[in-house]
């Protein structure tokens, strides 16, 4: 499969559905929200992504979403290191067999309302791979398509199976606003 034409942006939070509906019918924008389509698979959402003509791609299918959430609960004390590296592997797996792809952008919507772990997760694990390619982003401090029109230029996400392996290594801070330990 060809690497896809267009900017893809996958938005993550409480209301991406209601962001990524508020790009409706923008000629440049070519949008969809799967978070009610359980039965359409990574395989097809990547197809999808990469057919499209429009400049910009926006969806919530998060292609790291399995990862993120063992990574969440192993550093919550809800799984165990063997759930993540399963998850990484089959990340890794489905990457290299084409049927997964890191979009370019991360959009995460509210990161202040992130509770404990997963603000580590966008804010730390993941930006640190690739630093301007994760924007939080407030929905009230501009629209989306605005933010959209002035998408930071940024280097490329690194080989997936170069970074995210070494995700089981990245500890969050547990001192900080919300975390526990904070005092």
């Amino acid at each position: 499969m060809e690497a896809p034409g267009s900017t893809t942006l996958v938005v993550v939070g409480d209301e991406s559905i209601a962001a990524i509906g508020s790009l409706a019918g923008l000629a440049n924008v070519e949008s969809a929200t799967f978070a009610e389509m359980t039965d359409a698979t990574d395989a097809e959402v990547v197809t999808w992504s990469s057919t499209s003509h429009a400049p910009f791609v926006v969806h919530d299918r998060d292609p790291l979403g399995h990862v993120a959430s063992a990574w969440v609960e192993f550093y919550d004390e809800q799984s165990t290191l063997g759930v993540l590296q399963l998850e990484i592997d089959q990340v890794v797996d489905a990457v290299a067999r084409h049927e997964l792809r890191v979009p370019d952008y991360y959009v995460v919507l509210e990161p202040e309302s992130l509770r404990g772990t997963w603000m580590h997760w966008w804010l730390g694990v993941v930006a640190a791979a690739s630093p301007n390619r994760v924007l939080p982003w407030e929905p009230g401090d501009q629209p989306l398509a605005g933010l959209i029109r002035r998408l930071p230029t940024a280097r490329a996400w690194p080989e997936v199976r170069e970074w995210l392996p070494g995700v089981v290594k990245a500890v969050p801070d547990r001192f900080g606003p919300g975390l526990p330990g904070a005092a």
